[in-house]
């Protein structure tokens, strides 16, 4: 299975939204930078999240876009899907209820083709934005140089 960059530069935006919109909304402009991905094609992106439910959008002066929900109930399943479709990296018509294949009564592959696709799904569906939403603090508050201009102040 490999992720278009729909999907990588997806996620990493909806990541970046979780951690700088806990104040106020965040625009498109701050997150491109953050992130070095284009705002035309950054705006598509959220444009799909949004549709698909994930982020909503507050408008006016100081507007800019949040997660619609809690980042701990967003999984990183629901935003690859939402950019990407489905992510079985093996469509076997023999796993259909319906209109599957003449041969599916005796295919053995299928097993190995949906135990595949269930194992990606289920991992996908377990890391929550949350998740990934404390690493990124982590791995912030480490590469911090003491003496910058991002040096935790006390």
């Amino acid at each position: 299975m490999k992720l278009s960059t729909k999907g990588r530069y997806g996620l990493r935006a909806m990541v970046d939204l979780a951690v700088h919109s806990e104040k106020e909304p965040v625009s498109i402009a701050s997150i491109a930078a953050r992130q070095s991905i284009s705002e035309s094609y950054l705006e598509q992106l959220i444009a799909k999240l949004k549709r698909a439910g994930l982020v909503g959008s507050v408008r006016g002066a100081g507007g800019g876009y949040i997660p619609s929900r809690k980042p701990e109930e967003i999984s990183v399943g629901d935003v690859l899907r939402a950019l990407e479709g489905s992510l079985d990296p093996v469509e076997c018509p023999g796993l259909e209820a319906e209109n599957g294949c003449g041969g599916a009564d005796v295919c053995v592959t299928k097993y190995v083709w949906k135990r595949i696709n269930d194992s990606i799904n289920r991992t996908v569906d377990e890391i929550k934005i949350s998740e990934l939403v404390k690493e990124s603090r982590e791995v912030a508050e480490k590469n911090r140089i003491p003496g910058s201009c991002c040096e935790k102040k006390e």
